[in-house]
């Protein structure tokens, strides 16, 4: 009998930025690397999160034998309140990480029912046939990991997102000796982070922002607010001391921000001896050159605290002349245009906006080109698999590995729900699964498809005219004009178009034949026509029209 062959399947974070999420299948063995959600497009009006399509998993429950996570940024926690609970199985990761995986099932009321483990990095966990190793990597939260998957084909290294910061801010270095270790056990797959591949030289250290950081804070006027992630506690520790040092006292706002704050205060990741950090209402009425905030919204997230400052919609905080906003962040591709909008509006409301690359108010957490050869270089992988970034950073860095001199045979660019199979001599591409995007959307998971996006996307941008026409039970003729109701096409006391909808409708169903007429779908097929007629040769225009039929 042939031996079963690894399947490495990526169900998100690959071809796209966001919703990591990666299957790990020996025989009747599998393990999960990440469970991440992503920020919706502008394609997708009305949806809240998009996570990974997990139906490739949901027939072989029984073959999953844990979750492993990389670290608690969004892109790879934020699906697991949807996913696990579909799989009985243990997830583990370090101790922050867990942290941040506990707040986010909390909000759900999943804490009691999921199991959670902490390991300390070095730890080796069973799972299966798999045997998987956690070691340290510098990333832009604490705790972050790579993990060394040994299967029974040969050992995987899994970078997760890193860099190799020699002076991180409250967290452990890429652990290079634990990668040349591996490197010298034989490394038989690399998956690398493939983010920063655009990006020439060395990303800089986390610690080069604490003296712009310091700059800032100690010559600014009036009040401070820092926007960043929720879950960048040594950027938040960064902002805290320097604080400290200037004799600020700092508010934390926004939901997500302070439970993180809590959470990693109460782990010992967060550090504040002088008691700085304090609730708004104890330092509202202090002079504003000694109030800093951290707030979320660094991505323009319409609910969020920055994003309501910034449109005046803020219950506590209202931005006014003299205060200082630091976006310490990058946008997500796709946020762009969020964040640029609310920066327009924080400049409208007198504030001095500090922002963008020149800033030196954030910085990345993903390797750049010469940190990627580093890697190659130490683990010298006979196979390499691009990770984590859109199709351009997956080709740059397999074309870098390829200078390196990794055969391009070596090296597969993955895609979401592409099969890459792996023996002990050979890599190839093994068909496909399904990976589509799922949809969450208030309370519904998975129930908004294609069809109803471009529903959403069409109502935005024609509108939607709804008629309602009262008729007669028998005879099904008309027994008056029909009421016609527009949102999002023209303003009913505009030009007559509405009036002129109303007269052509009732003339139509009232020149309907006899033997139709009774029909209510009839009425309303016979309605919906003659509306779309009218209005396109009037206005140009293709509203959505829905005819609504009354009998009496």
């Amino acid at each position: 009998m042939a031996k079963p062959k690894l399947h490495i399947i990526p169900l998100g974070g690959v071809g796209e930025i966001g919703k990591n999420m990666a299957v790990f299948e020996y025989g009747n063995n599998i393990i999960v690397v990440d469970c991440g959600g992503m920020f919706p497009e502008e394609t997708m009006p009305g949806v809240d999160l998009v996570i990974p399509d997990v139906s490739y998993l949901m027939d072989k429950q029984k073959k999953v034998r844990a979750f492993f996570i990389t670290h608690g940024h969004e892109d790879h926690i934020g699906a697991l309140p949807y996913i696990l609970p579909h799989f009985d199985v243990p997830v583990y990761s370090t101790a922050l990480t867990i942290g941040l995986i506990s707040v986010k099932l909390k909000e759900h009321r999943l804490l009691g029912t999921s199991d959670l483990r902490t390991i300390e990095f070095g730890d080796r966990i069973h799972a299966g046939v798999f045997d998987v190793e956690f070691f340290s990597v510098a990333h832009s939260v604490p705790d972050a990991a790579g993990l060394a998957i040994r299967t029974p084909v040969g050992l995987v290294v899994h970078t997760g997102d890193f860099k190799i910061d020699l002076t991180p801010v409250d967290s452990k270095p890429t652990d290079i000796g634990a990668l040349a270790r591996l490197g010298t056990e034989g490394v038989h797959v690399l998956l690398a982070d493939s983010t920063g591949v655009e990006r020439a030289g060395y990303t800089p250290s986390e610690s080069t922002v604490g003296p712009v950081f310091d700059e800032i804070i100690g010559n600014a006027p009036g009040r401070v607010i820092v926007a960043t992630f929720a879950s960048l506690i040594a950027r938040i520790q960064q902002a805290v001391d320097i604080s400290r040092k200037h004799d600020r006292k700092v508010a934390v706002i926004g939901r997500s921000m302070l439970q993180n704050v809590n959470m990693a205060l109460d782990l010992g990741y967060l550090h504040d001896p002088g008691g700085v950090i304090q609730p708004w209402e104890k330092i509202s009425n202090l002079s504003p050159n000694k109030v800093t905030v951290i707030s979320t919204g660094a991505q323009g997230e319409p609910a969020s605290a920055l994003s309501r400052m910034a449109n005046r919609d803020h219950r506590q905080i209202q931005i006014r002349k003299g205060d200082t906003v630091v976006f310490s962040s990058t946008p997500i591709p796709g946020n762009e245009e969020l964040v640029s909008r609310n920066i327009d509006n924080l400049f409208k409301l007198g504030a001095n906006v500090i922002y963008g690359a020149d800033a030196r108010v954030h910085v990345s957490g993903h390797p750049g080109r010469e940190e990627l050869k580093m890697l190659t270089s130490i683990t010298q992988p006979r196979f390499m698999v691009p990770v984590h970034g859109e199709v351009r950073h997956l080709i740059l860095h397999a074309r870098l590995a390829e200078s390196l001199g990794i055969p391009p045979q070596n090296i597969l660019v993955p895609e979401n729900g592409r099969v890459m199979e792996f023996s002990e001599n050979s890599a190839r591409y093994s068909g496909h699964v399904g990976a589509n995007n799922v949809f969450v959307d208030g309370l519904g998971v998975g129930d908004i498809g294609d069809v109803v996006l471009r529903d959403r996307q069409k109502l935005a941008q024609d509108g939607v005219v709804i008629a309602v026409m009262t008729v007669d039970q028998r005879t099904g003729r008309p027994l008056g004009p029909p009421d016609i109701v527009s949102a999002g096409f023209v303003d009913v006391a505009g030009d007559g178009i509405v009036d002129g909808a109303r007269d052509q409708v009732f003339k139509a169903l009232q020149h309907m034949h006899a033997s139709a007429a009774a029909e209510p779908m009839y009425i309303q097929n016979k309605a919906r026509d003659t509306l779309q007629k009218y209005i396109y040769q009037k206005t140009k225009r293709r509203p959505m029209v829905f005819p609504v039929v009354v009998e009496v």
